[in-house]
């Protein structure tokens, strides 16, 4: 998998992507990721990327050239099976679409900044626009990372245990049962019996309930779905 960042600011990524989970899979080879720096593409001596905005108040927007040089670049390289734009009014991001995007081949994430980017990008250039909750940041690239994560662990051989991402909240609509571990009695707080019985169905079952019971409680909006 290869995932394509563009972004204005690239050291807010350098972070979020070098360490950990993304960082595993990166040294193993199971994904490609690449940060381009907006600024790089712009046709302006002092390398400018936004403008005022026509007819509008405070505040700057990205301009369509230097968005539209660096996906045409990465487009005649290779196909993308989706161009994502992180915008606070996209499709909100969740267990389903990281799922989905785990399955792409080659991803391009636009991280907004400013005021927004010049809607013609978002109308000529962008497939799927993505939020991830109803509020604003200052630019789409801890979005970005997020995203990046939630999706880079779900490839095959990213975790040590593959099955460990299949118990995950959310992944079949119900939030993870709580987890225990040594030791069992802690300042007589202890842990529930069933799970030291070694009665794997029991056990299973019991947890499968407390899935349920911690959704209904938390969650209800899921169990609807």
């Amino acid at each position: 998998m290869r995932i394509d960042f563009i972004s204005a600011v690239p050291e807010l990524l350098e972070s979020p992507l070098n360490f950990s989970i993304v960082k595993r899979a990166k040294d193993k080879g199971l994904v490609e990721m690449y940060v381009h720096n907006l600024r790089d593409y712009s046709t302006d001596k002092h390398r400018h990327i936004d403008d005022y905005a026509f007819g509008f108040g405070a505040g700057m927007v990205l301009q369509i050239e230097p968005v539209d040089r660096v996906i045409s670049q990465l487009k005649s390289e290779r196909e993308y099976d989706e161009v994502i734009y992180t915008s606070p009014d996209g499709e909100t991001f969740n267990q389903k679409i990281a799922n989905r995007f785990s399955l792409y081949r080659n991803i391009i994430i636009l991280c907004g900044h400013y005021k927004g980017v010049d809607h013609r990008i978002r109308e000529h250039l962008i497939t799927k626009e993505i939020s991830i909750g109803d509020f604003v940041l200052t630019g789409g690239e801890l979005p970005a990372a997020m995203m990046a994560d939630a999706i880079v662990r779900l490839i095959p051989g990213a975790i040590g245990d593959e099955t460990s991402a299949l118990s995950d909240s959310f992944q079949d609509n119900l939030l993870a049962p709580p987890v225990y571990t040594r030791p069992a009695d802690y300042k007589g707080w202890k842990v529930p019996e069933i799970l030291l019985s070694g009665h794997q169905a029991k056990i299973d079952e019991w947890l499968h309930q407390q899935s349920l019971e911690r959704t209904r409680l938390l969650r209800p909006d899921l169990l609807e779905e």
